[in-house]
């Protein structure tokens, strides 16, 4: 019978390390992987033509057009330059400064 509720005592102790290291892998991270997620898509979806974007591979462009899953991004000054890309390649958007200062 001892025996019993040592081996029972050990399970519970083999659960809770389980518990706990899912825990602790949760915390460290899938929680940041999905807010970092979420600040992604956030910030997809406030995209608009005209904001100055930096995409993945390091590239700088203006918006020209934005469809579904899809941006047009016009680099340089030259027109001729404009690249259909997923959203999922743009890393960071500018808007661009529309406020004017009082002073002017």
């Amino acid at each position: 019978m001892l025996l019993n509720q040592a081996a029972a005592n050990s399970m519970i102790m083999v659960i809770l390390y389980v518990a706990i290291f899912g825990a602790i892998i949760y915390f460290i991270s899938v929680r940041p992987q999905r807010k970092q997620q979420k600040a992604a898509e956030a910030m997809h979806a406030s995209m608009q033509a005209g904001d100055s974007v930096l995409t993945t591979s390091g590239f700088y462009g203006v918006i020209i057009d934005i469809m579904d899953d899809t941006v047009i991004v016009e680099f340089g000054s030259n027109r001729n330059c404009r690249i259909p890309m997923t959203k999922d390649a743009i890393a960071a958007v500018e808007k661009p400064n529309l406020a004017k200062t009082e002073d002017e």
